[in-house]
């Protein structure tokens, strides 16, 4: 590659962190527009302007076992990215979560001699602490998101870590009107509307949308007018969602627009542990978490995590704010049960919404993207 330009890797192998990366592309280009990005990410980030090399979703993993089915298409991207660090040497490598597959990359790039971001950092306080070592020699600066992380990092030896806020608060919207939401979506006249977040890898989906739909037809038979909305991660297609929803007797709207427009119309939602949780949270709709994976993906987890809650709303509130539901407790009838637990106590209901905004209040005013861009510019420097 011939430059005049600054160049820069960066890796997103999640849905997730493609958003939150197509972001710090945008604000990194507004402020110097002659940066050229090359990297692993989704749709939002090729976009950006990012020079896609493998999608996230061929990468996007959740569990041990899993990994096995993407481990050829991993290998490929490790190689590439190992050739390209080598051959071109960036300007600046920056990494997005994704740990195992990232912290390796880190050792590439400092071998030769390639600056290291991490932004997103991976969640050693949960499990395998034993990590905190390489990421201080292999990484440079670390840009984290929780309000504990810092202290963390810093506590265990890595000093060059800063606190820029969470990346969702620059892209929730305001609550929005719901009747004007609820006209659009062709929902007047239902109620309640039970939102339905089943993850965005594949694996996730055909693990826990099967257990959501027997939820619906469950508080289906409760209420007559009840509605449920199906909102659609970018890494999903709506022929794969659709084909779980063969023979129902509830409505089910797929939706394929922006998760907050779904959200901001629904009295509660069942979701998947991850990064929606907080989304949710965002839009103050309460919620029960659900986490599924395979029993030996969770045996190993079970052994390694040291963790109060899996559930980030609860752990950033540091208390349990809403039920968690964890692999065999993920039955249609406890799910039915919390939901109309929420859905049936106003008292209940209103004292979640608040701790709900308290999280909110936690992660920050805004500002993850271009706080981070500036570091990176300082190192680009």
């Amino acid at each position: 590659m011939l430059r005049n330009s600054k160049f820069v890797v960066i890796v997103a192998g999640e849905a997730s962190a493609d958003l939150h990366g197509s972001h710090l592309v945008k604000t990194m280009k507004g402020l110097d527009p002659h940066i050229v990005f090359w990297g692993i990410g989704g749709r939002k980030m090729e976009k950006a302007g990012v020079s896609i090399l493998f999608a996230s979703s061929e990468m996007a993993v959740v569990g041990l076992t899993e990994v096995f089915f993407r481990l050829h298409t991993i290998a490929k991207a490790r190689n590439k990215l190992k050739f390209i660090i080598r051959e071109q040497r960036p300007d600046l490598l920056i990494l997005m979560d994704y740990p195992d597959f990232n912290i390796h990359i880190a050792a590439i790039a400092k071998r030769f001699q390639v600056p290291v971001l991490y932004y997103i950092g991976p969640q050693v306080w949960a499990w395998r602490k034993g990590r905190i070592r390489k990421i201080s020699r292999r990484v440079d600066r670390m840009a984290v998101i929780l309000p504990f992380e810092e202290a963390f990092y810093r506590q265990r030896g890595v000093m060059k870590v800063d606190y820029v806020g969470h990346p969702l608060m620059d892209a929730i919207p305001a609550k929005g009107e719901k009747d004007k939401g609820m006209a659009i979506l062709g929902l007047e006249g239902a109620h309640p509307v039970v939102g339905l977040l089943p993850g965005s890898r594949k694996e996730e989906i055909r693990r826990l949308l099967p257990v959501l739909i027997d939820t619906a037809e469950i508080l289906g038979r409760r209420y007559k007018e009840i509605r449920f909305l199906l909102p659609l991660a970018p890494t999903i297609e709506r022929e794969f969602a659709q084909s779980f929803l063969n023979d129902i007797s509830v409505g089910i709207n797929v939706f394929q627009g922006d998760i907050y427009d779904a959200l901001n119309v629904c009295d509660m939602a069942l979701v998947a542990s991850g990064t929606a949780t907080l989304e949710t949270a965002i839009m103050e709709v309460p919620m029960v978490i659900a986490y599924k994976v395979s029993s030996v993906s969770y045996w190993a987890a079970k052994m390694v995590v040291k963790v109060p809650f899996i559930g980030l709303v609860n752990l950033v509130a540091g208390e349990k704010v809403v039920p968690e539901l964890i692999q065999d407790e993920v039955t249609p009838e406890r799910l039915a049960h919390e939901a109309l637990t929420i859905l049936e106590s106003d008292d209940l209901r209103k004292d979640m919404i608040e701790k709900l905004r308290g999280v909110k209040k936690k992660l920050g005013k805004g500002g993850a993207s271009k706080a981070t861009a500036e570091i990176a510019l300082e190192m680009l420097r």
